[in-house]
């Protein structure tokens, strides 16, 4: 079964940064399409951004565009949601989709 591992929330001061980690395994396939989540307190899930590996395409939120960043490292399964200039607005749960699974979550919590 294909199971995935998101890692890297913390908290962080607004302006701040990190970087979110989705360790994918269980998978064979080369192409495949993953995507970051997020929910926030009485907020439904609101899509942030997500890439395919076939032709590279990525996809960001409006509210995000500009100082997030999707990447990934195919060696480690791995892929990475770089996150500058963080803001409140972008505390919640940040979920990791793709391949026919869901990460668990990893909380974000920007204070001002």
């Amino acid at each position: 079964d294909v199971q995935l591992q998101a890692s890297g929330g913390g908290l962080v001061q607004v302006g701040g940064s990190l970087r979110l980690s989705c360790a994918a395994s269980g998978f064979t396939s080369d192409e495949y399409a993953i995507g970051w989540f997020r929910q926030a307190p009485g907020k439904e899930r609101e899509g942030v951004s997500c890439m395919t590996s076939r032709d590279g395409m990525t996809y960001y939120a409006d509210s995000v565009k500009g100082r997030f960043t999707i990447s990934s490292d195919n060696a480690k399964n791995t892929v990475y949601l770089q996150m500058n200039g963080l803001k409140p607005a972008d505390t919640g749960v940040y979920y990791c989709q793709g391949l026919g699974a869901r990460g668990q979550g990893t909380l974000v919590t920007v204070s001002s």
